[in-house]
């Protein structure tokens, strides 16, 4: 067999750049928003509530942040059974089924019948994205990540990794729609997955990592232990036929 040199070797291999699936996200029931308003007029601020919203709000948060909590529950806004949130002065708005851009042109248009489009800010943004991670994942549980946008393979890393026996081209995906929920099954070892809408996970996403056959049967995870397990299910069987004979 001819070895090879180091120059032989190639520094790095490159695949081909595949664009990843940019579709906009329509808020759902459960989702949290964060809603920040603001004006130029500390009247108009006492009269809206917002300076000391905000104040308490931006405490609030740092506070949460520090104690690992989800800041984002305890200080934004639920969509509630009805898509709605319920904000000072404008009472409830329907935000279900916009995007955080047309959530904020609403906003903004309510907001007009009190302030001058000039005199204050609106933004609104996702309160964080929160899925589930059950099954085969080093770390199962309800999960946090405070960002607008996380890859599936983040959330995995998040939720302590996927576990030997899990099935990596069998992942379960349960997602939220307006009509209702969709389960789909996921292959994490091929590279369409990139480029497909599931690379990036939404809010309120459960992922289930199925166990492997070797799992199923009660064996070992790995040649050691499954070794272990046979030799103390073979002692066991030879004490119990000492003791009858």
């Amino acid at each position: 067999m001819q070895d090879l040199s180091e120059e032989d070797i190639p520094l790095f291999t490159e695949s081909e750049l595949v664009a990843n699936s940019t579709a906009e996200y329509y808020l759902q029931y459960n989702d949290v928003v964060d809603i920040n308003l603001s004006t130029t007029s500390p009247e108009l601020n006492e009269v809206f509530g917002i300076a000391a919203g905000n104040q308490t709000s931006s405490t609030s948060m740092m506070q949460g942040a520090q104690n690992g909590g989800d800041v984002f529950f305890i200080n934004g806004y639920t969509l509630d059974e009805n898509g709605t949130v319920e904000l000072p002065l404008l009472g409830e708005i329907k935000l279900l089924g916009l995007t955080t851009k047309q959530a904020q042109a609403l906003i903004e248009s309510e907001l007009k019948a009190y302030v001058n489009k000039e005199d204050f800010f609106v933004r609104v943004r996702l309160g964080g994205v929160r899925f589930s991670a059950l099954g085969e994942f080093n770390n199962n549980g309800n999960f946090t990540i405070l960002q607008n946008r996380i890859s599936i393979f983040q959330a995995i890393a998040h939720a302590g990794d996927l576990t030997t026996t899990a099935k990596r081209d069998q992942l379960v995906l349960m997602r939220q729609y307006p009509e209702g929920t969709k389960t789909f099954r996921i292959n994490l070892t091929d590279e369409r997955l990139i480029a497909s809408e599931f690379y990036f996970i939404r809010p309120n996403d459960m992922l289930y990592a199925e166990p492997m056959k070797i799992r199923e049967l009660g064996t070992g995870v790995n040649f050691v232990q499954t070794f272990q397990l046979a030799v103390t299910t073979l002692s066991a069987v030879l004490l119990v036929l000492n003791a009858i004979n």
